[in-house]
């Protein structure tokens, strides 16, 4: 019977493979060591107050307690009250945010177009428009939306101008209007819709558009047949970037409508949370509209996602 013999090359081969796994999983920790902070941080302020927040609205009020004083329950008929009585707030703040983000699709797009694609070559032009689109985030959120009251308002300039041109009632009003909601979350939040195309677009190879144009492509058709759909992850991510906190917002609704036309899911939120001291029905009202955006999300992503615009 022979005994298998290991050459010197063997020895070294079976060395390098034994190195070669040790370095992997060496690597391997390393990474996990890594996102470890950052999964603990998930789980802390992300996935614990989800929890606590379920948990919170299935809570129920004893009879004869005080003000603000629930007791742990499964009272689930907390969801069906709440959806029954602010169904149409839910339903307006998803309407409101679809239009404040094709808005700012419509007015971002071109904005980031000119800045990335057009002046890519003049650089102090591009560094000052730049900074223009987002120097909104240099003020805060409440002090915008409260300029943006003032400029709506009935002795603004934008109003009196419109009643002039006979374009608005001589007794009409943009504040408190859904227009007026509107207008400021597509203002708001505009720089998310910016921004992302912006970053996807001065990435593009121009030598794409070249080519677009010497196999004789109009301008038009170069737009439409290259430079959209490059830039379609830039759209992808700036539309989500722009619906989802367009749809939880309560300031512009509270500041530039504050009527029952114009209320919001945020609105209710707020006021079943810090007026009414319902905190089941604020919890759950949180909850829904959380889970609402997230069916939304998937469905967007698994109807328009990038691969499918590409």
């Amino acid at each position: 019977m022979s005994t298998p013999v290991m050459t010197k090359r063997g020895k070294i081969a079976d060395l390098r493979s034994r190195e070669e796994i040790k370095a992997e999983r060496k690597k391997g920790r390393t990474g996990l060591y890594l996102v470890l902070p950052g999964i603990i941080g998930l789980l802390l302020f992300f996935a614990l107050p989800v929890l606590v927040l379920l948990s919170m609205s299935l809570y129920t009020r004893p009879p004869g307690a005080e003000i603000g004083e629930f007791v742990p329950s499964f009272q689930i008929s907390n969801y069906a009250t709440v959806l029954s009585a602010y169904w149409p707030e839910l339903l307006r703040s998803f309407w409101f945010a679809l239009i404040a983000t094709v808005l700012a699709l419509l007015i971002g797009y071109p904005m980031a177009y000119l800045v990335a694609v057009r002046l890519r070559n003049h650089g102090l032009l591009k560094g000052i428009l730049l900074v223009l689109l987002i120097a909104p985030f240099f003020s805060s959120f409440i002090l915008r939306t409260q300029a943006w009251k003032q400029i709506l308002a009935d002795e603004g300039f934008v109003a009196q101008s419109l009643k002039a041109l006979a374009l608005l009632p001589p007794d009409g009003h943009l504040t408190a209007t859904p227009f007026a909601v509107v207008a400021g979350l597509t203002y708001n939040f505009l720089p998310f819709m910016v921004l992302p195309i912006y970053a996807n677009l001065d990435r593009l190879d121009t030598r794409l558009l070249e080519a677009s144009g010497d196999l004789y492509a109009s301008p038009a058709t170069t737009f439409r047949k290259v430079t959209l759909p490059l830039s379609a992850p830039g759209v992808f991510a700036g539309t989500l970037l722009t619906f989802i906190p367009a749809a939880g917002d309560y300031i512009n609704a509270a500041l530039l409508g504050n009527n029952r036309n114009t209320t919001m899911i945020g609105q209710v939120i707020d006021s079943r949370f810090f007026r009414v001291i319902d905190y089941p029905g604020a919890a759950a009202l949180s909850f829904v509209l959380m889970l609402s955006i997230l069916i939304l999300v998937i469905i967007y992503i698994r109807r328009f996602g990038t691969k499918e615009l590409m």
